[in-house]
């Protein structure tokens, strides 16, 4: 069976994904996973797939295309030619899997499963409602299930990606602590001076920091890292960014594509979390990890980009001994 996999958000909707995708995987013959351009260099890291389509969607991302009808046209051309036999529409809890499973009976795909809240019309042949407090990783391997793919035996049903490689030659030798400053909205970032601070005080306090960040954020880790830390700004792709995230004792950062990362590696995550998403659906799944940030603030579940309450309190009320302590909790209590 040619089975296709819809997850078109981000890298971290991609990881999170993951476990749905090797459910698929263990009943089908080949697993095609379409995905947008941020999530696509997560795809190609996940177990189980075949093959990533890269499709940016009108419907997706803080800054979405507009719609172009040969665009459309090709999508559908391609899908239709791959002559899949079934597909998974993934979303999470706040969207619309309708637009896509259109797509996809434009294409000709027989059998279309998703979660809807919206009424399917025929454009769903399983329509599944989502149990309240799943997590999105949970939530997928339940809509899975209901098109027809059970997690397969002996699978945990934890975030995995392919064997990292080796990357001694960027962290230096010994342990270490990733300390990850950015954030896909700023609304979900901690200040660039509380992250310095922090990175202070786990130097002082004995620990060995690493500072990852993407290529557009050499500034902000090069100001984060000061004269303490390893500055690995711009310098990892990836694959090569799980290696860092595995070899790590624990990881630090906000809600975004490295902390589900550092899940899926196995490593445990301090997690700076700003409540515009609801942390049960979308906190470090599987690995042991300290959840930081006020969850009653205002801003909770706003799904706002930018913070909506002067001083962004849910966040900046963390210090950077709070850090420390969770951090100093997940090594002590790590087996």
């Amino acid at each position: 069976m040619r089975s296709l996999v819809v997850r078109l958000d981000s890298f971290g909707d991609v990881l999170l994904a993951g476990p749905a995708v090797r459910a698929v995987a263990a009943r089908s013959s080949r697993v095609t996973l379409l995905c947008g351009p941020l999530g696509a260099p997560a795809a190609r890291l996940l177990p189980g797939v075949d093959e990533v389509l890269e499709w940016a969607a009108p419907w997706e991302g803080f800054d979405p295309p507009s719609v172009a009808r040969a665009d459309v046209e090709g999508l559908v051309r391609r899908l239709r030619a791959a002559a899949f036999d079934c597909a998974l529409v993934l979303t999470s809890f706040h969207q619309s899997p309708l637009p896509a499973a259109l797509l996809l009976r434009l294409a000709g795909v027989a059998r279309i499963g998703a979660d809807s809240a919206d009424h399917p019309g025929s454009l769903l042949d399983v329509r599944h409602r989502r149990l309240p407090g799943r997590h999105e990783a949970e939530a997928a391997l339940d809509t899975a299930a209901a098109l027809g793919f059970p997690p397969p035996p002996g699978d945990d049903g934890r975030l995995r990606v392919l064997p990292p490689p080796d990357t001694v030659a960027l962290t230096g030798n010994g342990p270490y602590v990733v300390l990850h400053p950015g954030a896909s909205a700023p609304s979900r970032a901690w200040g660039p001076e509380r992250c310095e601070r922090a990175v202070e005080s786990l130097g002082d306090e004995g620990y060995r920091v690493v500072v990852t960040g993407g290529p557009g954020e050499a500034d902000l880790t090069r100001l984060v890292s000061g004269d303490t830390a390893v500055d690995l700004g711009g310098r990892t792709t990836p694959r090569t960014l799980a290696g860092v995230l595995r070899s790590a004792d624990a990881v630090v950062c906000g809600n975004t594509g490295p902390a589900h990362l550092a899940a899926a590696v196995g490593t445990p995550v301090v997690s700076l979390f700003s409540p515009v998403v609801p942390a049960e659906r979308w906190a470090p799944y599987g690995v042991p990890s300290v959840l930081l940030g006020e969850q009653d603030a205002p801003c909770a579940g706003s799904r706002a980009l930018r913070c909506p309450v002067p001083g962004h309190p849910c966040l900046d009320a963390i210090t950077a001994q709070d850090v420390v302590s969770a951090v100093r909790k997940l090594i002590e209590e790590s087996p």
